[in-house]
């Protein structure tokens, strides 16, 4: 069955590199498909007007937003990730606080082994954690 909910995160120019970014970053992961603004569009010739990506099994779409808005991500919502492994939490830790900010430090905690809430260089959101 498809999931029936499905993270979208829109940018605004950036959603070519955040999501080469995040490919990057995650294993497994993979673009799956992109559909840019052709000429006389309303967005940008060549940017993203849709996008589906792939994190761990999970498809995240994304879109460079032909229109600037008043507001970007918060960390009011993030993307929870399990990491399998001591190097993969802190691999993926030090790739996306890179750039970003760290809201909640690389720790042990008493709800997980060790677990990080970041913030990536694009404003996006990530709990990592590894039980």
């Amino acid at each position: 069955m498809e999931p029936k909910v499905t993270p979208f995160l829109m940018f605004e120019g950036q959603a070519e590199e955040a999501m080469n970014f995040y490919v990057s970053v995650f294993s497994p992961a993979e673009i799956l498909r992109v559909t840019r603004y052709g000429p006389n569009e309303s967005g940008t010739e060549g940017s993203v007007m849709q996008a589906a990506f792939s994190v761990k099994g999970q498809t995240i779409l994304c879109i460079d937003s032909s229109v600037h808005h008043a507001f970007t991500f918060t960390p009011a919502i993030s993307l929870f990730v399990d990491c399998e492994s001591e190097e993969e939490i802190d691999e993926t830790f030090a790739k996306l606080s890179e750039g970003g900010a760290v809201l909640m430090p690389l720790a042990a905690y008493p709800f997980a082994k060790k677990s990080a809430w970041v913030q990536d260089r694009f404003g996006v959101s990530w709990q990592l954690s590894l039980n």
